[in-house]
């Protein structure tokens, strides 16, 4: 069977604990993942699922690997949209790297589905959740932003600039640049 892939690559300054944060803070994640969050105890086995602001339930799967805080890998299935959901299983890793001053951060979402519906949906997805992360204040802000105002947040969403690199490959010819 053929296998879609999306590749997103992206370098933010801060340290790789501060970015695990970032990325499994159910709280913190509602901040720029659109009020939505992940529950899961991040270690491998148990479940997780992405929930909406209502509570749905749109997204979910299992850890498969937790190497905290440099490695994620989790299996990940639409619950929300019937033809994604149709799809079947995908696969989500995030990976994390020092690079000088930053972190090179590397998601990676494949699915053995050749064209997919998921990976076009997820490639448009994962560049605006990245970029809203990135277009927080400071990192080294982050761990107090917990009881920090949203609409602060929001405000500050722009503040300053980031270069990403996205691309969608395996046999899929999207390709996409945040």
């Amino acid at each position: 069977m053929a296998r879609s892939t999306f590749v997103y690559v992206t370098y933010i300054r801060t340290t790789l604990q501060q970015l695990w944060s970032a990325l499994m803070d159910p709280e913190f994640v509602k901040q720029y993942w659109f009020e939505m969050h992940c529950e899961s105890g991040w270690m491998a086995g148990p479940p997780w699922k992405l929930v909406s602001a209502p509570g749905v339930v749109t997204d979910a799967g299992d850890v498969i690997q937790a190497a905290p805080p440099r490695r994620l890998v989790i299996r990940w299935q639409n619950h929300e949209r019937p033809a994604l959901n149709a799809e079947g299983e995908s696969f989500c890793t995030m990976e994390q790297e020092p690079s000088g001053s930053a972190v090179k951060l590397f998601i990676t979402h494949t699915i053995e589905c050749e064209p997919s519906k998921l990976i076009d949906a997820v490639s448009g997805g994962w560049s605006m959740i990245i970029s809203n992360l990135k277009s927080m204040p400071e990192p080294a802000q982050w761990a107090c932003m917990e009881s920090a105002d949203a609409s602060a947040a929001a405000d500050a969403r722009f503040a300053h600039s980031c270069h990403d690199i996205s691309v969608t490959c395996e046999g899929s010819t999207n390709v996409s640049a945040g």
